[in-house]
């Protein structure tokens, strides 16, 4: 990976929130783990938030590729590199029951096209098979495989225009250790002279969904993106300032209790958001996520920089004080507004900031996924 080095901004203390895989993909996109500490298919409620009803506020366009995957629509379904625990859009009910969303959900034939007919979203979310991301190969094949993939991307210029990379993996190979994984940030986005550079701040998955909000002036899911640090490279040019802290006792290494934890298991307990929060771009918590949650301050401390640990938390009781038994009634996802499909998907609209026009996002997971943001 030292060629990807050069070409962007390594992130030195970049933490995956648990392990295994698919928790750290789940949450990701959904601001929690909700408990997950195993790799099996899971359905989350419609009545639980992700980023794209974020993306869908300011109908910033977006799609999900999965290499290899077979079809759009398909859920929990493994096959030919493809496995859907690296899938995580598709768990979320509010995603899968509704086939608008699912068709956004493509393979990386599907990117090519857009590429070549020059009809990218604004958001995609990247994730190679399972030979190619290195689980079942190791770093040194995913790295050659990366280098060839991405190289040709990184010389075209509508795909480098204004856009942020953000490759990544999903865990730490080690579940004994602190959960730190190589991720580095490139892209258009990145000024040349920040190439081979790095940045010390304190980062982890929840921090693409805080910079996400904080690019495009969106509000928050009330969970761990909250008031996670953004990426450098954008709150520098706003004005954010991020949050240092000290690792010591801190690991994120094991899951906490919840609804879709095996050991620590609480059915039907879903944490609450906290939806009086002001969060990362000040723009509070999505107006759905209020409606269906009512006032609440969170189960969780969700404006903390940095997310529950349970292993530092052993000491202090394991269960929150809070939550609900169910997740509370919804509109029918059917009934959601539809997520933008339409061509030339970044010539769109993408809001304004202070201080800097949006970026396009992209997060590549290896083990996790690429992101590009256009600023």
């Amino acid at each position: 990976m030292r060629w990807l080095a050069k070409q962007g901004v390594v992130l030195e203390n970049y933490y995956a929130v648990t392990h295994p895989s698919q928790p750290n993909y789940i949450a990701a996109v959904g601001g929690d783990t909700f408990g997950l500490q195993n790799d099996r298919y899971h359905r989350i409620p419609a009545n639980v938030s992700t980023v794209i009803e974020l993306l869908d506020t300011k109908q910033i366009s977006w799609a999900e590729y999965q290499e290899n995957f077979s079809y759009s629509g398909v859920q929990g379904a493994n096959g030919d590199g493809y496995v859907s625990k690296h899938n995580p859009l598709s768990s979320y009910d509010i995603i899968s029951r509704n086939a608008t969303r699912m068709a956004r959900i493509r393979n990386f034939t599907s990117f090519e096209q857009d590429l070549a007919g020059r009809n990218l979203p604004q958001w995609a979310f990247f994730t190679p098979n399972i030979r190619h991301d290195g689980h079942d190969t190791g770093l040194a094949f995913a790295g050659i495989w990366l280098h060839e993939w991405l190289s040709p991307l990184m010389e075209n210029e509508y795909f480098m225009n204004r856009t942020l990379i953000v490759v990544t993996f999903d865990e730490a190979k080690q579940d004994d250790i602190p959960n730190k994984v190589f991720t580095v940030l490139l892209g258009g986005a990145i000024h040349p002279s920040l190439h081979g550079t790095t940045d010390s701040m304190y980062y982890n998955h929840y921090s693409m969904l805080s910079t996400i909000s904080v690019n495009w002036d969106l509000p928050s899911l009330g969970r761990w993106d909250c008031d996670a640090n953004v990426f450098s490279v954008l709150a520098n040019k706003v004005g954010y300032k991020n949050t240092d802290i000290s690792y010591q006792g801190l690991s994120w290494s094991e899951s906490y209790p919840g609804p879709l934890n095996d050991v620590q298991e609480l059915p039907g307990w879903w944490p609450k958001p906290d939806t009086e929060a002001k969060c990362a771009a000040g723009r509070g918590i999505l107006g759905s996520v209020k409606s269906l949650w009512g006032r609440s301050g969170g189960s969780y401390n969700y404006t903390n920089v940095y997310p529950y640990d349970d292993n530092y938390q052993a000491t202090k009781g394991h269960i929150p004080a809070v939550g609900v038994n169910d997740a509370p009634s919804s509109i029918s996802p059917s009934n959601a507004a539809p997520s933008q499909t339409g061509s030339a998907g970044r010539s769109k609209s993408r809001g304004s900031l202070t201080k800097a026009a949006p970026i396009s996002l992209a997060p590549l997971l290896l083990g996790i996924a690429i992101a590009a943001l256009n600023y």
